[in-house]
């Protein structure tokens, strides 16, 4: 065999002819080549599943459910009915333009936080850390908290993220019942903490899903009693509240205070931030992702500070409105409604199940929470919406309740 023969016409060589020549000739008949298609691969070698990896409670656990609003009336997640004024939509649209999307969000935005500073009188013994909303924060003082042992202790019924953020970090979570009237059980409080000494506890201020907006001295009561904790006030409602605790933020060495723009008619761009002293912030900052806040929530929270009296408006208006809807609310037959201090009211009904269900049918979406906790039994969670929204969901209650 010549060399033009052996190696192709071209002077190339033949590579499959020669594989061939050498698996049937020296090498006896060729073994049969595993099946790649396999989503398993060759059967002696398994591929390996999610459940031979995933941690076993987190197979148990499900996503956070949010339901698909397209086409309804949204009233079940707290949020702003309002959008903002057309003018100023523009100028921001025109602002967020200038945004340079090709670079990384700057890791601390000093020149936000001195906004934020300025804007919600952030007293001068105390540092910001900011985050992709305040459910990140939570996870982050949850991370950073996980010792071996560790707890976490809120009132229950409260907000989902403090347990299931625990969870997620190894720690245990204590839940301390609410009164039946969703007031404070100060001395259960008290107990629990003399007992499982937590490493945080949560104080919602107002609370959600109940909208109580806890006695002061309680709470004083509560930190005083809690020396080996931190205690962390969350005021996501508080442009709904007006009270605070972010004027004493620095008059506690085991006090932050955690808020959220999303209630102030800002959650889509998905910022919280939390108060405390910088003892405790630079070591929660060491957990915080680097770049955890995008250019454009930068620029979109700085630009919309320097307007706040806009958002300040709107949640005026939210308030009047909370107070014509918990009125109406109540005027029906069947509705107990709690005093809120939220942008929500929680109701009892005789059957939540079918008023959530009816509501459905009369597209207003609302958050049937008679399952979250027994205190919660046929209770409703109702947002305050738009003068238009709310008789919209007036109109719908009393297909029910009459």
């Amino acid at each position: 065999m010549d060399d033009a023969e052996e190696n192709g016409s071209d002077g190339s060589r033949p590579f499959a002819r020669s594989i061939t020549t050498i698996e049937t000739n020296q090498c006896g008949p060729a073994p049969p080549m595993p099946d790649l298609q396999s989503p398993h691969g060759p059967a002696h070698e398994p591929m390996t599943t999610p459940q031979d990896i995933i941690r076993n409670d987190v197979l148990a656990m499900t996503s956070y459910p949010v339901p698909d609003a397209t086409g309804f009336i949204k009233l079940d997640a707290m949020e702003n009915p309002f959008p903002l004024p057309p003018e100023l939509a523009a100028h921001l649209g025109e602002h967020l333009a200038g945004v340079a999307l090709n670079r990384y969000p700057a890791p601390r935005p000093e020149a936000l936080i001195e906004r934020i500073r300025q804007v919600m009188g952030v007293p001068a013994g105390c540092d910001v850390l900011l985050g992709n909303g305040s459910d990140e924060i939570i996870s982050v003082m949850s991370v950073a908290c996980a010792r071996p042992g560790a707890k976490v202790l809120a009132p229950v019924p409260g907000f989902v993220m403090y347990q299931m953020s625990a969870k997620l970090a190894h720690l245990e979570f204590v839940g301390v019942p609410l009164k039946p009237d969703f007031t404070l059980d100060t001395e259960a409080m008290l107990a629990a903490i003399a007992e499982h000494k937590p490493a945080i506890v949560y104080l919602a201020y107002p609370n959600n899903p109940t909208g109580t907006l806890f006695d002061d001295a309680d709470m004083e009561r509560i930190i005083a009693a809690a020396k080996q904790s931190l205690v962390v006030i969350d005021e996501a409602y508080q442009p709904f509240a007006q009270k605070s605790w972010l004027p004493r933020a620095d008059q506690f060495d085991n006090v932050v205070v955690m808020r959220t723009v999303s209630k102030l008619g800002l959650a889509g761009i998905r910022l919280g931030y939390l108060v405390g002293r910088p003892a405790w912030l630079t070591e929660f900052d060491k957990v915080r992702p680097p770049y955890n806040t995008n250019v454009l929530t930068q620029a979109a929270a700085g630009f919309l500070l320097d307007h706040v009296g806009v958002l300040d408006a709107q949640a005026a208006q939210l308030r009047e409105e909370r107070t014509k809807l918990a009125q109406a609310v109540a005027a029906l037959p069947g509705a107990e409604v709690f005093p809120s201090a939220g942008n929500f009211l929680l109701v009892r009904v005789p059957d939540a199940s079918v008023l959530f269900e009816t509501l459905l049918t009369a597209r207003v979406l609302i958050k049937n929470v008679s399952k979250m906790h027994p205190l919660l039994v046929n209770c409703v969670r109702l947002t305050v919406g738009s003068p238009a929204e709310n008789a919209q969901l007036l109109a719908g209650l009393k297909l029910v309740l009459r």
